[in-house]
């Protein structure tokens, strides 16, 4: 068993180190694979804005001539210089087959090419932009994930602690379901109040270039809504431009709504709808038929995600997150989705916590994000 460092230059190299899950997963009715381009991108120096500041290294385990797992280590330079993670790296991209040593031979090796760069810690998985989905599934095999958010086999968590890796945190997600759906007649009540006598207003987009022409105001409005989380980079101009990119290409307009205090931005609500069973059938790849398979799901969706709610530090506590919740249930309810995932939640957020479990979510997945001191 060995494992070694790739060049993202070796088209072959990278073709089987994006290639590999669909191998793994074949016959998998939840795991929905990325699209082709999305992830020769990520592996290439020149394409993506991660490597404007930072570095990464890609790694593929092999036995016997045959790949049986991979990984990317980073040395962001941003996260780096957060309070506390001046030693610490990254990881994102685990896969593996069910065999210890290899996912062993793969840290090991990742974690020698950290150790040159200064990094005593790996901390993951966590991807190389703010909105890539994170951690490890260790509850609910058995559903389909949100839209950009890790599905993975069951015995990998079991494989990361025999390695010696330990929770960090733990994301959870929960559903609504619309039937079951009925926000409080007292918090529309406080919506429409704090709309009128505090002047907030929802704006709603009918083109992506509409939003498009929002994007710097949401980074100011994000980098501030999430200033005070563990860990968090503030996202740079050309990364939110390559995110909303991202977002755009999956995104309904109607369903992203902005909440303004007279022309400024207060907060926001990013919604998608769920089109991973199109995805599945596309098979990461936008030809000769996965464009069709995707349009087709848009249509046919009935699962929302929900994959961003927030307000700016100076908003919060004066009754705007009730226009946010107020918008979601109309939302839910205009466009005739039966399901809405509640995507991603820390478990340390027990303020959100709070007012989801009075909406009525149901926490059903839970990912872990874990570390490990080399």
């Amino acid at each position: 068993m060995q494992a070694r460092q790739i060049d993202p230059g070796n088209r072959r190299d990278v073709r089987r180190f994006i290639r590999f899950p669909f191998r793994l997963y074949r016959g998998n009715p939840y795991w929905v694979p990325p699209m082709e381009a999305e992830m020769r991108t990520a592996l290439n120096p020149a394409a993506h804005p991660y490597y404007r500041h930072s570095e990464a290294a890609f790694f593929l385990a092999e036995q016997d001539g045959e790949m049986v797992g991979r990984l990317a280590v980073l040395n962001h330079t941003g996260y780096r210089q957060q309070p506390g993670c001046a030693d610490r790296g990254l990881f994102c991209f685990f896969e593996c087959v069910d065999d210890l040593d290899a996912a062993r031979a793969l840290f090991d090796a990742g974690a020698t090419w950290a150790a040159r760069r200064g990094i005593r810690t790996l901390i993951g998985p966590k991807g190389l932009a703010q909105g890539d989905g994170q951690g490890i599934l260790v509850e609910g095999f058995d559903h389909l994930p949100a839209m950009g958010i890790p599905y993975n086999l069951p015995y990998y968590g079991d494989h990361l602690e025999a390695l010696g890796f330990e929770k960090q945190d733990d994301l959870l997600s929960g559903f609504l379901r619309a039937e079951d759906y009925h926000l409080p007649e007292r918090v529309v009540q406080l919506a429409e109040r704090v709309k009128a006598r505090r002047g907030f207003h929802v704006r709603e987009f009918k083109t992506k270039d509409e939003m498009r022409a929002l994007v710097p105001q949401v980074r100011r409005v994000y980098n501030q809504a999430f200033a005070d989380v563990p860990g968090f980079v503030p996202v740079s101009e050309e990364e939110v431009r390559a995110i909303a990119d991202r977002i755009l290409s999956i995104a309904d307009p109607r369903l992203i709504k902005l909440v303004f205090k007279g022309e400024e931005v207060a907060g926001f609500l990013f919604a998608y709808p769920n089109i991973g069973r199109g995805l599945q059938r596309a098979r990461g790849r936008m030809w000769p038929l996965g464009w069709w398979h995707i349009l087709r799901e848009f249509k046919r969706t009935r699962m929302l995600d929900i994959n961003g709610i927030g307000l700016l530090p100076g908003y919060q506590g004066v009754g705007a997150t009730a226009v946010l919740y107020a918008e979601l249930e109309r939302t839910v309810r205009q466009f005739g989705f039966e399901f809405a995932d509640i995507v991603q939640i820390n478990e340390k957020n027990l303020k959100s916590f709070s007012e989801m479990d009075h909406l009525g979510v149901n926490w059903y997945k839970r990912h872990r994000i874990y570390r490990k001191e080399f």
